[in-house]
């Protein structure tokens, strides 16, 4: 593999917003790459995938460079290495290959630097998941693969897999788990795709999809998302129920919304109304309103972190625990939506049980005996997919 310095630099400058100036990788490199629409399809694979590859193992390869935080140059050396990629004659990426896997040969036994995490974050995943935490911990640093949501509103997924397949040799899977779900088996930009402009798929990870059938939605329904966000899950509730019905999706975020509603445009899906939660007033206004209530709840995402790797170094301890609150503050106060006989569902992207099911015991012991658990469920991240947690409740 030959190394371009332009994108090599590219590579160096994302790594400096990322780490130096705190920005989002997933937004710098959408960033970046949109400034740069002349780089073919294996340029922009480049420098998203090698991005992402030295921020996950970005401790790692700062071990076994003994490079300093800012020297992204030798960072990128150590991903050329650990490629087995022959380093250029360029002064900055000058690394002896010996010396680099010696040092790997002699970390083997600390697991916080073999699989380039920090220290607190060990122990909280020690403490929770115990002996279980060694396969999550090595599954959370595995590339994460590229899914799709048939969107059953307009095509079949078996309809759409043939599209897809006739158009360039787009080669998917369709997993036995997930029934709405196509498995992307070559990394590429699909959001190029007609089908995507026509409103035929989303993308979402397949653990993501098993949340919206797990509130056993039915046509005619009212529904309330009331943890809306971009609205992935609504759009799979409004083909779920097949646009018959009614969806209200709620976030505190209006740009949120605004985003929902084109996405809802593309997806044919007419039976979603947005509502910005302005106060309590809002919630108060829909009580005991709601068929079925998702609450997919803000968390520390350590579920997700084969997609989102920069999270690992941005998250602390005392914001895990305070969004620990905000999970039971929406539990107790979203759930007066719920009509008596109603289902509800609890869901997040965390692998933790403080932020699943131990919210869920803490909720039903303050409500006292006003919820039923009818079930929960987790999918974990050594499965194959992200992690999440989701719990359905009944309300008496």
């Amino acid at each position: 593999m030959k190394l371009y310095r332009n994108l090599c630099e590219s590579v160096v400058n994302l790594l400096e917003s990322i780490f130096i100036e705190k920005k989002y990788a997933d937004k710098a490199i959408e960033k970046v790459l949109k400034q740069n629409p002349k780089w073919g399809a294996r340029d922009r694979r480049f420098i998203a995938e090698t991005t992402y590859d030295i921020v996950r193992w970005y401790r790692l390869f700062g071990y076994l460079t003994d490079a300093l935080e800012n020297d992204f140059w030798k960072f990128l050396a150590a991903w050329c290495l650990w490629n087995k990629i022959r380093l250029p004659d360029w002064p900055e990426m000058k690394l002896n290959e010996k010396d680099f896997f010696q040092a790997y040969d002699k970390i083997q036994n600390d697991r916080r630097v073999r699989e380039s995490i920090p220290d607190w974050l060990d122990e909280l995943g020690t403490k929770e998941l115990g002996s279980r935490w060694e396969a999550e911990l090595h599954a959370l640093n595995e590339e994460a693969q590229v899914v799709l949501r048939v969107n059953t509103l307009k095509i079949s997924r078996i309809d759409l897999q043939s599209q897809l397949a006739d158009e360039e040799n787009i080669f998917t899977e369709a997993p036995y788990d997930f029934p709405d779900a196509l498995l992307l088996k070559l990394r590429q930009n699909i959001f190029t795709r007609q089908q995507f402009k026509d409103g035929l798929f989303e993308v979402q990870d397949a653990g993501s999809q098993t949340i919206a059938p797990f509130l056993r939605v039915e046509p005619g329904m009212r529904v309330v998302d009331a943890c809306a966000g971009g609205g992935g899950k609504t759009l799979h509730l409004a083909a779920l129920m097949g646009n018959k019905g009614r969806i209200i999706a709620m976030d505190t975020e209006e740009w949120k919304l605004d985003e929902l509603k084109k996405r809802a445009r593309r997806a044919g899906a007419s039976n979603i109304e947005t509502r910005a939660i302005e106060s309590s007033k809002t919630i108060k206004r829909q009580e005991s309103s709601a068929d079925r209530l998702l609450l997919d709840v803000p968390c520390s995402g350590l579920g997700v972190l084969k997609r989102n790797p920069d999270a690992k170094w941005k998250l602390s301890l005392d914001f895990i625990e305070k969004v620990k609150i905000t999970q039971q503050k929406i539990l107790n106060d979203y759930s007066v939506m719920l009509k008596p006989g109603g289902l509800m569902v609890y869901s997040t992207c965390s692998i933790l049980p403080s932020e699943n099911e131990m919210q869920i015991e803490v909720f039903l012991t303050a409500q006292k005996n006003q919820f039923q658990l009818i079930q929960q469920k987790s999918i974990l991240p050594s499965e194959g997919f992200d992690g999440f947690f989701m719990a359905l409740l009944k309300k008496n």
